[in-house]
C-alpha cells in the first residue's frame, strides 16, 4: 500500500473545509474540521492497536473468544485511546439521521472513556450548531464523514513520522490566513516559532513552558527540535512540556493539537496565567528550564488577583492593571518560573522597550539583575491581527551564571523578510542569520551590536533597537566637483572595488584615468551604457568558477544525503551541508557568509519534508511520494454537495509542472508539447478560415469542403492531445515502478541538486544585478556634468544663431 504523502494529506484536509466554507468564517468552522479529524484519527489508531491485541492474544491462547474479550478491554490500551463502539468510524459512517447528535455523542464518549487526558477537550465542539438560521445539517455532515473516509490515518500510512502533525500545522496556518485577526489570534507563524526554539535550544531531559500556549505550537515545535537532533527521532519524549492558556476553546485546540502530534504527556492548564498560575508544586511555582511564548500584546490584567496569587513574582514593579500594559508583567512571570540557568524567549511589542513610567522602572530592574541577554527586532506585519513592529526578548534567570554577563546583544532584523499576500514572512535565510549572529555573539555593522548594561542604564534603560543598531541605508554620496566638471571620484570607486573584484572586474574595465583632474576617473570612450552592457559578460568567467566549485562541493557532500536513511540525523546533515557549502563558495566574494548560508537554509527548509521522507524510508519512498502528490493534484475533489468535481486546468497544469515529471518523462512531455502545438495551429487555421467564409457573400462548395477538412484536422489534433493527457498518470506510474534503487537514488539526488543550483544561480544573479546597479548609479550621477551641459548649451546657441542668420533674422 502506497504511503500517504504530506501534499496529499494537506489537500485532503483542506478540501474538507470546502464542504463548510461559505456558511461560516474560517475561525468558526476550523473546530468542526479538527473535531472530525480527531474522531477519524482516534478511531484508526484504535483499530490498528485493536488488531494487534487480538492477534497477540489469539496466538497466545488460541481462543477467538478470549482474543475478542481482550481486544474489547479498555485496560489493554496504554499508548492508544480506547474508543467506545458508538465513536468508532464504522459506526459513524452509518449515521443517516440526526448526524450532528451522533457526532457529538461520539466525541463525548471518547472524552468520558479517557477522561484523565481528555477532560473538557471536546466541549467546545457542537455539530448541531446553528449559524444565523442555518445549521450544518445532516447532508453536509454526511458529506464530511464521507470525505474523511477516503484515507486511513494510521502512523503506518504516512510517508514520515508525525506527518499528521505537520498537516495539522498546515491547516492552522490556512485558517489563520483566512480568518485574519480572529482566525490567527492563537497562532504564531511557524518560522518565528522554529527560530525561537533554536534560540533557546531545548535538550532532552529539560522542561519547556509556554505561559500563553495558544494552539500549542511552540511546545510542539520545541519537541520537534529535540527529535530532529536525535538519530532515532524519539528524544523529544524526554522533554517535559507544560503550558497555560486563558481561552478555553484555544486550550482545547492545543490539547487536541498535542494529541494529534502523538504527545499525550503534556501538562496544559486552562486559566489566567497572571491572575491564577496553575503549575504549582508543594505550594510553590514550578520552575522550568526553557520558556518560549508569544503573549497577547498590550492587554489589561487583573492586578488585585495577580497580587493575591504569587504577587512576589512581580519583583521589579507593577504596571497599571487597566492601562493595557500587561506585557512586562508576563516577562516578570517568566523570570519567576525560570530556573537560574534557564533561558526564555518571548515575543513583545516594541513599546515595552522604551515606554516610561512603571515600564521603565521594570526595565531598570531587569538590566540591573542582568536578566536581558538579547533584544531582536523583527519585521513589521509578521503576526496575525497586528501590523506593528515586534521583537524577541532573550531572558536569563536573575540568579544564574551568564557567559556574556553585563552585556546585551541587539539585533536589528526589521529589514529581513519576504513579502507575502497578507503578512510578511520570516524566511529560512533570515532566521538562519539571526540564530547565527546570536549563537556566535557577533557584531555586524548595521545589523547587530553588543552594548554594555551600564551604557543602557545611563540611557535610562531605553532599549529602542534603532537607538543602538541603526540600519538606515547610508545616503548616496554626491561629489559636487564631479557634478560640475565631470569624472567619477576615485574614493567612491575604491569603496566599491571589492564588489566588482569579486566578479573578476578591474577598475580599468570600467574607467580610464582622468587626464584632466587628479583623484577622478573618466568613463571609457565607449560610453557608460556600453560598459554597463558588457558587465554581465565580464562577470561570466568568475561566475563559472563559482558554479564549478559548487558542483565539486556537491559531488563530495551528496553522500550525506545518500547515507541519510541509515544515519537519520537530519539536523547534523543540515549543519554539515550548510557549513561546508558556505566555506566552499564564500571565498569567491560574490556571496557573503549569510547569503551563502541562506541558500542552503532556504533549500533545506523548502525540501524538509522530502528529506524527512528520505530519512524514514529511503529514495524510493521520496519518488513514490512525488508520484502520489501528482496523483492528488489530478484527483477530483468533493464539492459542498459531496459530488466529485474535476480539477480546473490550472491544477492539472501543476501536475505536469511537478519537478519529477521533466526528469522522468522527457519524451512524453515533448510529445505532449508537440500535440498541443498541433492543436493550437489546427484551431487557429479553422477559426481563420471560418472568419474568411463569414466575410464572403457567395457560398462556395469548395470553401465548405475546406472548412470541413480543417475542422476534422482540429478534432483529430484535439483527440490526440486528450489521449496523451489521459495516459499521463499511467505513463508516470509505469516509469516510477520500473526504476531500480540505484536509479531512484540518482533521480532524487539530481532533482535536489538542480533545486539547490537554481537557488545559488538566483543569488549570483541578484549579486550581479546589484553590481551593475552600482555602476549605473555612477553613470546616472556623473555621466553628464554641468560643464557638459554648458558646452551643449553653447553649441545649441551657436546652431540657433546660424539658423536665424540663414533665415535672414540676424
Amino acid at each position: 500500500m502506497a504511503k500517504l504523502t504530506l501534499p496529499q494529506l494537506e489537500r485532503h484536509l483542506y478540501a474538507a473545509a470546502d464542504i463548510l466554507r461559505g456558511m461560516m468564517d474560517a475561525a468558526d468552522y476550523q473546530k468542526y474540521i479538527f473535531g472530525m479529524l480527531f474522531l477519524k484519527r482516534c478511531s484508526d489508531e484504535f483499530e490498528a492497536t485493536r488488531g494487534r491485541i487480538y492477534a497477540d492474544e489469539l496466538r497466545r491462547t488460541g481462543s477467538e473468544a478470549r482474543a475478542q474479550e481482550r481486544a474489547e478491554d479498555p485496560d489493554s490500551y496504554i499508548d492508544t485511546f480506547y474508543i467506545p463502539e458508538l465513536a468508532r468510524w464504522e459506526t459513524i459512517r452509518r449515521l443517516v439521521d440526526d448526524v450532528g447528535s451522533g457526532l457529538n455523542k461520539a466525541l463525548r464518549a471518547i472524552e468520558m472513556r479517557n477522561d484523565q487526558e481528555l477532560h473538557g477537550v471536546t466541549n467546545h465542539i457542537d455539530f448541531n450548531v446553528t449559524i444565523g438560521n442555518v445549521s450544518l445539517g445532516d447532508r453536509r455532515l454526511r458529506n464530511l464523514i464521507w470525505h474523511f473516509s477516503r484515507y486511513r490515518l494510521r502512523n503506518e500510512d504516512f510517508e514520515f513520522p508525525d506527518m499528521l502533525g505537520a498537516a495539522y500545522e498546515y491547516l492552522l496556518k490556512q485558517f489563520a490566513d483566512q480568518g485574519g485577526k480572529k482566525g490567527g489570534q492563537s497562532y504564531t507563524p511557524r518560522p518565528v516559532v522554529r527560530m525561537m526554539c533554536r534560540l533557546v535550544a531545548p535538550q532532552p531531559g529539560e522542561s519547556v513552558y509556554d505561559p500563553c500556549a495558544g494552539s500549542g505550537g511552540m511546545l510542539i515545535l520545541a519537541r520537534e527540535y529535540v527529535d530532529e537532533h536525535d538519530r532515532d527521532g524519539t528524544a523529544g519524549r524526554r522533554l517535559a512540556l507544560a503550558g497555560q492558556e486563558l481561552n478555553g476553546a484555544a486550550w482545547a485546540m492545543a490539547k487536541m493539537n498535542m494529541l494529534l502530534h502523538g504527545i499525550r504527556d503534556s501538562d496544559l492548564r486552562n486559566g489566567d496565567t497572571l491572575a491564577d498560575p496553575r503549575h504549582i508544586d508543594d505550594g510553590r511555582l514550578r520552575l522550568f528550564d526553557k520558556i518560549i511564548t508569544n503573549p497577547p500584546f498590550s492587554i489589561g490584567y487583573d492586578q488585585a488577583e495577580t497580587r493575591r496569587h504569587f504577587g512576589t513574582r512581580m519583583r521589579y514593579g507593577w504596571t497599571p492593571g487597566t492601562g493595557k500594559k500587561a506585557d512586562l508583567m508576563f516577562v516578570q512571570h517568566m523570570l519567576a518560573v525560570l530556573r537560574p540557568a534557564g533561558i526564555a524567549a518571548t515575543v513583545m511589542p516594541h513599546g515595552v522597550l522604551f515606554r516610561g513610567g512603571a515600564e521603565q522602572d521594570i526595565r531598570i530592574g531587569l538590566l540591573r539583575d542582568d536578566c536581558v541577554e538579547a533584544v531582536i527586532g523583527l519585521p513589521e506585519n509578521l503576526f496575525y491581527g497586528t501590523g506593528i513592529p515586534t521583537c524577541i526578548l532573550i531572558l536569563r534567570g536573575p540568579d544564574g551564571h551568564r557567559e556574556h554577563a553585563g552585556q546585551v546583544l541587539f539585533i536589528n532584523a526589521d529589514r529581513e523578510f519576504a513579502q507575502g499576500r497578507a503578512q510578511n514572512q520570516l524566511g529560512f535565510e533570515h532566521a538562519e542569520k539571526i540564530v547565527t549572529v546570536y549563537r556566535q555573539w557577533r557584531e555586524l555593522d548595521g545589523y547587530s551590536r553588543i552594548v554594555p548594561v551600564r551604557e543602557l542604564l545611563a540611557a535610562d534603560a531605553n532599549l529602542n533597537i534603532r537607538r543602538w543598531v541603526d540600519n538606515t541605508p547610508p545616503p548616496e554620496p554626491q561629489d559636487v566637483r564631479a557634478h560640475l566638471h565631470g569624472g567619477v571620484p576615485e574614493a567612491e570607486v575604491a569603496a566599491a572595488e571589492g564588489t566588482f573584484a569579486a566578479f573578476g572586474i578591474r577598475v580599468g574595465d570600467l574607467f580610464a584615468p582622468s587626464e584632466r583632474r587628479p583623484g577622478y576617473l573618466d568613463f571609457l570612450p565607449e560610453g557608460p551604457e556600453a560598459t554597463a552592457q558588457r558587465l554581465a559578460d565580464l562577470a561570466g568567467p568568475r561566475e563559472a568558477e563559482l558554479r564549478a566549485a559548487y558542483r565539486a562541493w556537491w559531488d563530495e557532500h551528496a553522500k550525506l544525503l545518500v547515507e541519510l536513511p541509515d544515519t537519520r540525523q537530519l539536523s547534523k546533515v543540515r549543519a554539515d551541508l550548510l557549513d561546508s557549502f558556505t566555506k566552499a563558495v564564500v571565498d569567491f566574494g560574490i556571496l557573503d557568509e549569510f547569503a551563502a548560508g541562506g541558500v542552503v537554509a532556504s533549500w533545506w527548509g523548502d525540501t524538509q519534508y522530502d528529506l524527512k521522507s528520505l530519512a524514514a524510508g529511503g529514495f524510493g519512498r521520496v519518488v513514490e511520494g512525488w508520484a502520489a502528490s501528482i496523483d492528488a493534484l489530478l484527483a477530483p475533489d468533493p464539492g459542498p454537495d459531496g459530488k466529485l468535481k474535476t480539477k480546473p486546468a490550472a491544477e492539472r497544469r501543476k501536475a505536469l509542472d511537478h519537478k519529477l515529471v521533466p526528469h522522468l518523462l522527457p519524451d512524453y512531455l515533448a510529445e505532449l508539447e508537440a500535440a498541443e502545438a498541433a492543436y493550437a495551429a489546427a484551431d487557429a487555421a479553422y477559426k481563420e478560415a471560418l472568419q474568411e467564409s463569414a466575410n464572403q457573400e457567395d457560398d462556395d462548395d469548395g470553401d465548405e469542403m475546406d472548412l470541413d477538412s480543417l475542422k476534422a484536422d482540429r478534432t483529430a489534433a484535439q483527440r490526440k492531445r486528450a489521449k496523451l493527457e489521459k495516459q499521463f498518470l499511467a505513463t508516470l506510474n509505469m516509469a516510477v515502478s520500473s526504476l531500480t534503487p540505484a536509479e531512484e537514488c540518482d533521480l532524487v539526488l539530481r532533482i535536489l541538486h538542480e533545486d539547490l543550483a537554481a537557488r545559488l544561480d538566483a543569488r549570483i544573479t541578484r549579486a550581479r544585478r546589484e553590481m551593475i546597479v552600482r555602476f549605473r548609479t555612477w553613470a546616472d550621477k556623473y555621466a553628464v556634468s554641468l560643464d557638459d551641459l554648458e558646452t551643449a548649451r553653447q553649441a545649441s546657441s551657436i546652431r540657433l544663431a546660424n539658423y536665424l542668420q540663414a533665415l535672414g533674422y540676424a
